[in-house]
């Protein structure tokens, strides 16, 4: 594997934090053993989330420099409509804050209670707004996404029998939507195939069903299909996305991600009365149709990075610096970037939360702060309240775009490898604060 260098010079940076060990643990300790609920000051490698945490390019910056923000009609709104329309295709635009803003305006005006949302895995915040509005979250996605240990092509495609066996069981009529996610958060980044979304799109066509994208990492889906799908090696990123998108109705974008934004998202679609109604949800919860809860100079930025994120060579590097760490990691035994938590702590059940302890460990022994994606972040059945239990229990190393360099890589790499050689050491947990929802974000545990 050749990793490529970075495809840009670094003219601004910031002085980061360096804290010794036993000060670390006296951190971890006062944050209730919650890497959410750490202070940044106190860490070295922020990998918790790559949401918003981007940096942005000189021509970003000087975007926002030239925001317009008129309050209603401002020139940077039609900009990122227009820069969206050309790179999606989509006839709409709403712009929120960020990604769960559209979500929740999709939720609301999409799902009629008692329906079903099927998709290609669940992500938290979404299947607590489609939850929230009456719906039951269904998951199509292939059993290998499931599998931490296979190594498949595309783990993120919809089981089209799946797809198939809950029209005939529960009827077209009684689902809301198809959630397809490009890429699969929880299933640690995995893609999704062209061949698969044309085929979803069939089926769903068949029966009048609409689908909707979670196109939060939609250009790094795109690497993947260019890399890896047959017919696709020489054709653009700015190509195989605008096909991606074809075969879908809408989507929902957090432009935290793959728009290289700090904040900021959208809600696309086709339909004229969906989008009437979108633009008269959004000004009760977000702001104006044409600001919808952002400066004008959020928008422009976004505009820019989301045209930024096209270049072949950005996202080559994006990807290889991933994979980088993973090699790494996979080379000393440890389990990619997607820590496997069951293997890495194969003495803890997962009643006692081996992600969430894991990723305590971690920022205790490297000062890195990852977060987990386990039973933690799978909450309780809304019924039955008994623990939903994923057969994934993950740490997440969610590295930002733009921000670290391979030598950053080698220090997380080379710290985990060395807390793996004790991993014996690392302690179950139990709560000591459970909120009712998303109780990842801000709950307190205990050592047993």
């Amino acid at each position: 594997m050749i990793y490529p260098a970075e495809p840009f010079r670094i003219k601004s940076v910031e002085t980061v934090s360096m804290i010794p060990r036993d000060e670390r643990l006296k951190k971890m300790e006062e944050a209730g053993l919650n890497t959410f609920l750490l202070n940044s000051k106190d860490v070295y490698i922020d990998l918790l989330t790559d949401s918003g945490t981007n940096a942005m390019s000189d021509k970003q910056w000087a975007g926002m420099m030239m925001g317009d923000e008129a309050y209603a009609g401002s020139v940077n709104f039609y900009h990122l409509e227009a820069t969206v329309r050309e790179l999606f295709g989509f006839k709409h635009i709403v712009p929120t804050h960020q990604g769960r803003g559209a979500e929740n305006l999709l939720s609301q005006l999409a799902i009629k209670p008692g329906q079903y949302v099927a998709g290609n895995m669940y992500f938290t915040t979404t299947r607590y707004h489609q939850e929230k509005n009456g719906a039951s979250f269904v998951d199509i996605v292939r059993d290998e996404a499931h599998d931490a240990t296979l190594n498949v092509p595309f783990k993120g495609n919809i089981d089209l029998n799946k797809l198939q066996k809950l029209i005939d069981e529960k009827g077209a009529k009684n689902i809301a939507y198809i959630c397809l996610a490009v890429t699969v958060n929880l299933a640690g980044g995995q893609p999704v195939s062209m061949e698969n979304m044309r085929a979803v799109r069939e089926l769903t066509s068949a029966h009048g069903i609409k689908v909707y994208y979670d196109a939060t990492r939609c250009v790094e889906n795109a690497y993947y299909i260019k890399e890896q799908e047959k017919g696709f090696e020489n054709k653009s990123i700015k190509e195989i996305v605008h096909e991606m998108f074809s075969y879908a109705d809408g989507c929902t974008m957090s432009g935290k991600k793959d728009c290289l934004v700090n904040i900021g998202g959208f809600l696309c679609m086709n339909d004229d009365d969906l989008f009437s109604q979108a633009r008269e949800l959004v000004v009760v919860y977000e702001g104006m149709p044409s600001y919808g809860g952002l400066a004008g100079r959020d928008m422009e930025a976004m505009a820019i990075g989301l045209r930024e994120a096209m270049q072949f060579e950005y996202i080559e590097h994006r990807i290889k610096q991933v994979r980088y760490l993973g090699d790494k990691l996979k080379a000393a035994g440890v389990h990619a970037v997607f820590l496997d938590a069951r293997r890495f702590c194969p003495h803890l059940s997962q009643e006692q939360f081996p992600a969430q302890s894991l990723a305590a460990s971690i920022y205790v022994e490297t000062g890195v702060r990852s977060m987990e994606r386990g039973i933690i972040s799978a909450g309780r059945n809304k019924e039955t309240g008994e623990h939903h239990k994923p057969k994934l229990e993950t740490v997440r190393l969610t590295i930002p775009r733009r921000v670290y360099t391979y030598a950053h890589m080698d220090v997380v790499a080379d710290g985990i490898i060395q807390l793996y050689k004790h991993k014996e050491d690392i302690r179950g947990l139990r709560f000591t604060y459970e909120p009712k929802q998303l109780r990842f974000f801000t709950a307190r545990f205990e050592y047993i």
